[in-house]
């Protein structure tokens, strides 16, 4: 156990205690809200300080600057960028062409390039690493003996892999945005519609586009802490919450099984582009919601039958 690891639980048991004296009489003292708040307070604090989310969120980070700096070498940063976006909503390429005229479609154009495969993999190396992270390295056992109770454990474990996703897209948007003011010009927003609206609107729309990406990754972050309850080996939890994202990209890829795509937690993630439509495209958007929802219910039952089943060894 490190010393960062002892610290959380030496917290967590701290928190607990502390609850237990604003409620004296109550021997489920670690039922009150201030454990579980302090609990989650915790989790995100030790989730935030470990190098490997500055890793991952390096990674991110780069992407876009990558993307900007190559669209700024092929083009000369000229405004050669072509059109408006195809009706169908073509995500990468249409915004792709529209970053040498407007540096904010950087935002859109990144996200389209890291929604398939990096801000995922970046999920699902957290949330497999949940519970088998703490169990491989000996602190679940302690965090329950605090006690925080098993349900409780995993809704906080949850939440804070959501705090993540929403961090993870954030600095990816923010990137780009960045990146795209400096490398290109910036200014009024065309949608996909062919409709102009101002930079403020078009902020709000970016903001809402990071939000619905977020959205899109909860059913894999479920899927990724189910995994989570099943081993107790960290590395062995994300390459296999990881090998399920690339088997079901590839699924989502092969026209013959069109009939299942609707099924697949990835099938919607870039209906995320209709949020740049005037007006706003809600019918993939809806679908994506009660996909991700139905993955949520089934993937976060799973998890939590295992886990408070589950037999704590370590």
């Amino acid at each position: 156990m490190t010393r960062a690891e002892k610290s959380r639980a030496e917290k967590a048991q701290a928190e607990k205690s502390q609850a237990e004296r604003a409620r004296p009489g109550d021997p489920q003292g670690s039922r009150h809200p201030l454990w579980t708040l302090g609990l989650l307070r915790s989790e995100i604090t030790t989730l935030l300080r470990r190098h490997r989310t500055y890793a991952l969120l390096a990674v991110l980070a780069a992407v876009p600057v990558l993307i900007g700096i190559a669209v700024r070498i092929e083009t000369g940063g000229g405004g050669g960028g072509g059109g408006e976006g195809g009706p169908d909503g073509g995500a990468g390429p249409a915004f792709l062409a529209q970053v040498t005229n407007n540096g904010f479609f950087l935002v859109f154009a990144a996200l389209a390039a890291t929604l398939p495969v990096f801000l995922p993999m970046a999920v699902g190396v957290v949330a497999g690493d949940a519970i088998a992270g703490e169990a491989n390295s000996g602190t679940l056992r302690y965090l329950l003996v605090a006690p925080a109770g098993r349900t409780r454990l995993l809704l906080v474990k949850y939440a804070s892999v959501l705090v993540f996703c929403l961090i993870a897209t954030l600095v990816v948007a923010v990137s780009a945005l960045a990146v795209g003011a400096l490398l290109f010009p910036v200014g009024d927003v065309t949608t996909i519609s062919g409709t102009r609206i101002g930079f403020g609107e078009g902020l709000v729309r970016a903001a809402l586009t990071a939000l619905v990406v977020a959205v899109s990754l909860t059913g894999f972050a479920a899927i990724g802490l189910f995994v989570s309850t099943l081993t107790g080996s960290g590395i062995g939890a994300m390459a296999a919450t990881v090998g399920l994202l690339i088997t079901v990209q590839i699924l989502d890829s092969i026209p013959q099984l069109s009939g299942v795509h609707p099924y697949l937690f990835a099938h919607y993630w870039m209906s995320f582009a209709d949020v740049l439509r005037e007006p706003v495209y809600w019918d993939d958007l809806s679908k994506n919601f009660q996909l991700q929802g139905l993955y949520v219910a089934v993937f976060g039952s799973a998890a939590w039958a295992r886990f408070t089943a589950k037999d704590i060894t370590a």
